[in-house]
């Protein structure tokens, strides 16, 4: 297979809504006397003893609380009756008599009683009151624009905004329309923001978001409260990996195994040397494949999940060290071992450019986010960035990189990651020219970054995997072990519902499959004689997995096929399992 001696760095061998508040607006109406009678069969309320009442199985809900939120629910969903009777049965109202009243002024444009009513509802403190003061007297001024009344909004700008103005910039705005009214709807208010009775909803929605709870409940509270619940049940499911969002609240949430692909599907045996490296498309729809025997393979995946050769990419010297897919996925790199790049075409296979430096051999590649520019980690240890046309755009100097070296960029095109020394990776801010630094106690042999541009996945010689944080300052936050490392470059990658796992391969010919935020050890996938070099896990397919290893072959796995296919050999180098592991 070559490799390196033990006491060398690892090489590449080379393979180096709102409409529920206007029927809030007067609750004292909603109740029928139809519902009297039903009122009479019922239990009677229950007496509280106040808002410290306890209940819940562990006796950690205040009651009142609760029931406000479901009274709040009831209205929301359009149960106006079923919510004024709770009200009434309960004993606890789910406004206070002047937020009623205050309500019904904003809702019906009486700018100057609801201020007033404002300021004996109980603000929090005196920013909050003066925030939805501005807000209410600027819808104010607003309408009396609209009425082509600017001495009056002049006057309402000069002698009520200004004297609780907590926005210097949205003054200056204000004062703006006064010179050029007509225009009043390009800064701040869309021309459907200042029709009819939606304005007073948006209003009230953004002055209820200044206001403590306790006065206001927050639209949809208990959706969002229930919400989170299944979020955090669906988060702690170790085995949780379906595209189907939808929990049931009827039970508590638990997946099993049979969500992971773990079964061979499909086996491609088309190189005819060791496979150094794979690469799902961004949409899906590919699977890129490089290695040793000098060829790259771009691999077509079926709505049915058949995988088949596409072109297989020929034109390189010597061995292939990694591929990047464009953006839009219409081009593919491949990057040889210290020899020319090229660029090409998804659809055709056709190569369309090569690129060179006098002198120089090309060792890592990335695409820029917007697809127009292409990076370029060079043998001098630089990084520079070329346009599609070859022209260089960008350079940096010096320990940028190293002959080993994986390349990535975060979707905003912001910072640019390589390895800078055998134990550290260099964050490159390219906007403010500021470097950072992610350093090891051991060799790093490999990383990848994550969809979301912001964790860091790196794999190190002393046969651990690390999850880093990027966010603010960088750190450590998980730890995966188990598989094995001894002389080669091996790869993981994120994958599964929301990135919710991590795959890796491993020299002992096995994938090994891990619980991203638990760091558990779920599975460990058998069938490949020879070492695991690298694993793609499709982004938009949560139940396929892809595994290239130095037994040349790629398995392509999946979860356990309902109806039993018998092995059949195809004429691209595809051989079709029966869904057991092998």
């Amino acid at each position: 297979m070559g490799g390196v001696e033990d006491d060398e760095p690892p090489s590449k061998r080379l393979k180096a809504s709102s409409g529920d508040l206007g029927s809030l607006a007067n609750n004292s109406s909603i109740v029928e006397p139809v519902l009297n009678g039903l009122c009479d069969r019922m239990a009677k309320p229950l007496t509280t003893q106040g808002s410290k009442e306890l209940i819940g199985p562990k006796g950690s809900i205040k009651k009142v609380e609760f029931v406000r939120i479901i009274t709040k629910a009831l209205y929301t969903l359009g149960y106006e009756k079923s919510g004024a009777l709770l009200e009434q049965e309960s004993g606890i109202n789910l406004h206070s008599s002047e937020v009623n009243l205050f309500r019904d002024q904003i809702l019906g444009g009486k700018w100057d009683e609801s201020v007033a009513t404002l300021r004996k509802i109980g603000m929090p403190n005196e920013y909050a009151l003066k925030s939805a003061t501005f807000l209410i007297l600027e819808q104010k001024f607003f309408e009396l624009l609209e009425k082509n009344r600017v001495m009056d909004a002049l006057s309402t700008l000069r002698h009520e905004i200004t004297p609780v103005c907590v926005d210097a910039k949205r003054l200056r705005e204000l004062s703006r329309y006064i010179v050029c009214s007509s225009q009043y709807g390009n800064i701040g208010f869309s021309s459907k923001d200042m029709v009819g009775q939606n304005r007073y909803l948006n209003l009230l929605e953004e002055v209820q978001k200044l206001l403590p709870p306790t006065i206001m409940i927050p639209e949809r509270r208990l959706e969002h409260l229930v919400e989170q619940a299944l979020s955090v049940q669906r988060r702690e499911c170790v085995f949780h990996n379906s595209l189907d969002g939808s929990l049931s609240l009827y039970s508590d949430h638990q997946c099993g195994k049979d969500q992971i692909p773990s079964h061979t599907l499909q086996v491609l045996q088309a190189h005819s040397d060791e496979v150094w490296f794979l690469k799902f498309s961004n949409n899906g729809k590919y699977l890129a494949s490089a290695s040793n025997d000098k060829t790259a393979i771009i691999w077509e995946v079926s709505e049915s999940r058949e995988v088949s050769l596409k072109h297989r990419l020929i034109g390189h010297e010597r061995s292939i060290l990694t591929v990047a897919w464009s953006p839009d996925d219409s081009q593919l790199l491949t990057c040889g071992v210290e020899e020319a790049l090229r660029r090409w075409d998804v659809n055709t296979g056709a190569c369309l450019q090569i690129y060179t430096k006098a002198g120089l051999g090309i060792i890592s590649c990335g695409w820029f986010p917007d697809g127009k520019c292409i990076l370029f980690g060079l043998s001098d240890k630089s990084i520079t960035m070329w346009d599609l046309e070859g022209k260089e755009v960008e350079c940096w100097k010096g320990q940028r990189t190293l002959r080993i070296s994986d390349m990535a960029v975060t979707n905003n095109g912001k910072w640019i990651m390589s390895m800078c020394r055998e134990s550290a990776i260099l964050l490159l801010d390219r906007e403010a020219s500021v470097e950072r630094l992610i350093e090891e106690d051991n060799t790093i042999t490999s990383f990848t970054l994550s969809k979301d541009s912001k964790f860091l996945l790196v794999n190190l010689v002393n046969q651990e995997i690390h999850l880093w944080s990027i966010v603010g300052d960088p750190k450590v936050v998980c730890k995966y072990k188990g598989h094995m490392r001894t002389r080669f470059v091996i790869r993981s990658c994120f994958g599964g519902y929301e990135q919710s796992f991590i795959a890796s391969g491993s020299e002992d010919s096995q994938v090994y499959l891990w619980h991203r935020e638990t760091g558990e050890l779920i599975e460990t996938l058998s069938g490949h004689s020879g070492a695991v070099n690298s694993v793609s896990w499709n982004p938009v397919d949560p139940h396929m997995l892809a595994s290239a290893s130095d037994d040349r072959t790629i398995r392509i796995w999946g979860l356990n096929p309902v109806t039993l296919k018998p092995k059949d050999v195809c004429a691209n180098g595809v051989i079709h399992c029966n869904g057991n592991s092998q």
